[in-house]
């Protein structure tokens, strides 16, 4: 007997349905809400007495791709999108005759032949955005979703239509490029509109208008082909040449247009946001990251890309099948049932009822993909087990005859991107706290993620450029380039500083090394993250490591390089490679304490590198970290790079020689490189009673997009107190609305070359109650006029610095116990530390 199960559905009102529940900027998130509280398929209302079902489970999504069963038909979006493409490809409903032609046309140029011939203008789009990555240079952010979109945008017009976008050399995008996202933002507000269309009357003008710039350029494409015929064998010569061998018929010219704007609207959003979450994923996981780095090494090596390599990388192959699992672009589409009937034997649908075959959930089910199947795994995806997955479980390209048609296009674009860069370039998150943000439009990419490109094996911009052309670089410019480094290494010792740091800790002693360098007779080349020496440490100069250890693990900026150290097994592999290193931790973490810097340590050495200093440890819990540090400096850093290398201290060595270059004239997260968001505090109250210890409770709303789960940390980046701000005003008798501009060659991440008021760079940049480091005092003892000041000042960094430990006593409060001492401003903030998150 057959048991009938309604479909369950959100509470509804009357008129609107449910769409007052969903959010109008990321309707997926509600989406997936719904699924996680009604289960493998719910009904939604929309205004009208419109239903939508949706299908949350391999099962479900199963019957639904049985074309005799359900049939697609464009609605929602799609059916506005049809305003500007009519009958393409993927909008066509079905019976319409055009999509039958175009079809049929086009199925042999996306055949294995075509699309291998497409390799060289691919190629050729992939090199110009690898030289845009190299001559950016290593510390310029990359944001990843407009990079990629570039990229793919620029490869669909020139293997499509022979047409240059050149998005590569220009800040501003193609008048088509901008109508295109005119365009599809407006189709994707459309469908939820609940007043009548008089109301939008300013909004449909913009949406036509983009139609006409979109359907006009495409046009003017189609002409100049038609006027100069060439042989080139792309879309838009197939679709004019192209003959249906069923009707005989060749495609119109509103039908070239309709699949020529179709191909730049699907194919740039969906290879763009694809290659956007691969390295988000593979950067937040380096035992993958490092699998496939590998791969391309072993298979590809140094030489130039050819498009018979790409069959022979399985492993990138399977880490863009699992990103599509995990993060499709296009989470949805849509089918119609064909008649009244049952799913899964128990779910009534209606003739004619729109079905939602949601993949953001069903690409989760447990029941294919296991109790791990929110993590990232590729393994899952290579050749073997992906061909014994059940039928239907993984539709990213869609399904039946109304498939992506572009899918072999795009993996081979994906492929030969990811093997160009990972060949080429090491990558590192730039803020490392950075958790995947989504941004919806018509489809879904990561939202302000920025990435950071390091070129691999001491190339430079010119070298890459070589490489890609299958040349090398004129002995001329070899010789140069020689001469330019025997000319700069006359100029002292250099030395290269790498950190591993979540909170900033880590990364502002390091800054702290590249400050004192020049004070020693040093030259520092580079102050970076861990993660840009991944496999690529220097072999010419002295490394310097400072790294943390949390929970065990390594820092964010630090992951890819600690795994890639773990592995690695050549007593060989690091000859060359002098080092010294500082940890930090926490001994509160009993089993884990220092894990992090005691591996990368032992690894060194281990793998042939030479321990040129003893390591430095700290423990955050009980000790000050930057007197630790300071003392590991002075004692043990500095006098082993002097007996290994020789440098002596230079002629200025006044402790003003480290301060910064500050022009008195009458924002932060990026300068701090602190990923932080807003959020507000809904609610606090106190929870103990009068005279007890205070404890509180705090109720806060999250930002948009972001998330909490139990075990999660919460990270606060505070401002100092009005109060003490306010004393460092008056120290320096700063007017209340003094900018300053910070200038001048040390290393510092206060904003620099920029005037910004004084009492920002207080409140919001330095750490004002930090506590005096012995080197800190000393400064202020040399600068001191007044012997009893001097004597002072040296008792507190010597037999009462305990005091000043134990009492927190902050540079300013010396400076205030002894209001004779004047320091010039830059001295001060170059004493303080960056401003740090709490968590």
């Amino acid at each position: 007997m057959t048991t009938i199960t309604p479909i369950p559905s959100p509470p509804a009102l009357p008129l609107v349905g449910n769409a007052t529940q969903i959010d109008p900027v990321n309707s997926l998130r509600s989406f997936v809400e719904f699924g996680d509280k009604y289960g493998e398929t719910y009904r939604i209302y929309l205004p009208g007495g419109r239903t939508i079902v949706f299908a949350n489970s391999h099962r479900l999504i199963n019957e639904l791709c049985d074309e005799k069963r359900f049939t697609k038909i464009p609605n929602g979006v799609l059916e506005e999108i049809r305003h500007g493409v009519h009958d393409g490809l993927f909008t066509a409903r079905p019976g319409e005759e055009a999509w039958g032609i175009a079809h049929r046309v086009l199925m042999p140029a996306f055949g294995p032949l075509s699309i291998r011939g497409m390799f060289d203008e691919m190629h050729d789009i992939a090199s110009q955005m690898s030289l845009k990555f190299a001559r950016y240079g290593s510390n310029t952010p990359i944001p990843a979703s407009e990079d990629f979109t570039r990229l793919a945008l620029d490869t669909l017009a020139l293997c499509s239509m022979g047409f240059r976008f050149n998005s590569f050399y220009s800040k501003e995008m193609h008048p088509m490029i901008e109508a295109m996202g005119g365009f599809l933002v407006g189709a994707g507000k459309r469908p939820s509109r609940v007043l009548p269309s008089f109301f939008y009357r300013a909004d449909d003008a913009k949406y036509f208008e983009d139609i006409s710039v979109l359907r006009d350029t495409a046009q003017e494409v189609l002409e100049a082909r038609k006027r100069n015929p060439d042989n080139r064998k792309d879309l838009l010569n197939a679709m004019l040449k192209g003959v249906d061998p069923k009707t005989g018929k060749h495609m119109s010219d509103s039908s070239i247009i309709d699949n020529l704007i179709t191909f730049l609207i699907a194919g740039h959003e969906t290879t763009s946001g694809t290659l956007s979450f691969a390295f988000y994923r593979l950067l937040k996981n380096p035992t993958t990251y490092q699998k496939v780095q590998k791969e391309v090494d072993e298979v590809i090596g140094k030489g130039p890309i050819t498009v018979e390599h790409l069959s022979k990388l399985p492993y990138i192959t399977a880490v863009l099948r699992e990103t599509l699992r995990l993060d499709s672009p296009i989470p949805i589409f849509g089918v119609v049932s064909n008649e009244d009937q049952l799913l899964a034997g128990r779910y009534p649908v209606s003739k004619g009822e729109p079905c939602t075959l949601f993949l953001a959930k069903a690409h989760l089910d447990p029941a294919v993909w296991g109790d791990d199947a929110n993590e990232f795994k590729p393994e899952r995806m290579l050749d073997e087990p992906f061909s014994k997955l059940p039928k239907n479980a993984w539709k990213p390209f869609g399904n039946g005859a109304r498939a992506c048609i572009g899918r072999p296009f795009a993996m081979q674009e994906a492929i030969l991107c990811m093997a160009m860069l990972f060949q080429n370039f090491n990558f590192v998150l730039h803020d490392p706290n950075y958790n995947l943000i989504i941004k919806q439009t018509l489809t879904i990419k990561p939202d302000n993620f920025l990435m950071r490109a390091i070129l691999r094996d001491g190339m430079s911009p010119t070298q890459l450029e070589h490489r890609l052309a299958g040349s090398a670089p004129s002995q001329e410019s070899s010789k140069l380039q020689g001469e330019a480094s025997s000319a700069s290494s006359t100029k002292g010792q250099h030395i290269t500083v790498l950190y591993g740091s979540n909170s900033g800790t880590c990364e502002s002693l390091a800054q702290r090394v590249a400050n004192d360098a020049s004070r020693h007779g040093f030259t520092v080349d580079k102050v970076d993250c861990l993660d840009s020496a991944n496999g690529a440490i220097p072999k010419n100069q002295p490394v310097v490591i400072i790294t943390a250890s949390y929970e065990g693990e390594a820092p964010d900026n630090a992951a890819l390089f600690t795994s890639w150290l773990a592995e690695s097994k050549d007593s060989n592999l690091l000859k060359g490679v002098d080092y010294a290193v500082f940890g930090v931790g926490h001994h509160d973490w009993v089993q884990t304490y220092h894990r992090i810097p005691k591996l990368v340590d032992t690894k060194l050495e281990e793998n042939g590198a030479t321990r040129i200093a003893e390591m430095g440890l700290s423990d955050t819990g009980s000790a000050d970290t930057f007197t630790d540090f300071e003392t590991w400096e002075d004692g043990v850093l500095w006098p082993a790079l002097h007996e290994k290398y020789g440098s002596g201290d230079s002629h200025d060595e006044s402790a003003q020689s480290t301060g910064l270059d500050v022009e008195i004239t009458s924002p932060r997260t990026s300068a701090l490189r602190q990923d932080v968001l807003e959020a507000l505090v809904v609610e606090t109250r106190k929870l103990t009673a009068d005279g007890e210890p205070a404890k509180k409770h705090i109720e806060i709303a999250l930002p948009s997009g972001q998330t909490y789960r139990s075990g999660d940390y919460l990270a606060v980046l505070p401002i100092n107190p009005k109060v003490v701000v306010q004393r460092a005003m008056r120290r320096f008798q700063l007017p209340w609305d003094a900018h300053i501009t910070i200038g001048g060659a040390a290393s510092t991440q206060l904003p620099t070359n920029a005037s910004i008021p004084a009492h920002s760079v207080f409140s919001a940049y330095v750490e004002l109650a930090q506590p005096a480091t012995k080197r800190n005092i000393l400064s202020l003892a040399e600068a001191a006029q007044k012997d009893e000041d001097k004597d002072a000042l040296k008792k507190y960094a010597n037999e009462k610095y305990s005091e000043v430990q134990d009492k927190r006593v902050s540079v300013l409060d010396l400076l205030e116990e002894f209001p004779a001492v004047e320091v010039p401003l830059g001295l001060f903030l170059a004493m303080l530390p960056p401003m740090r998150v709490r968590q």
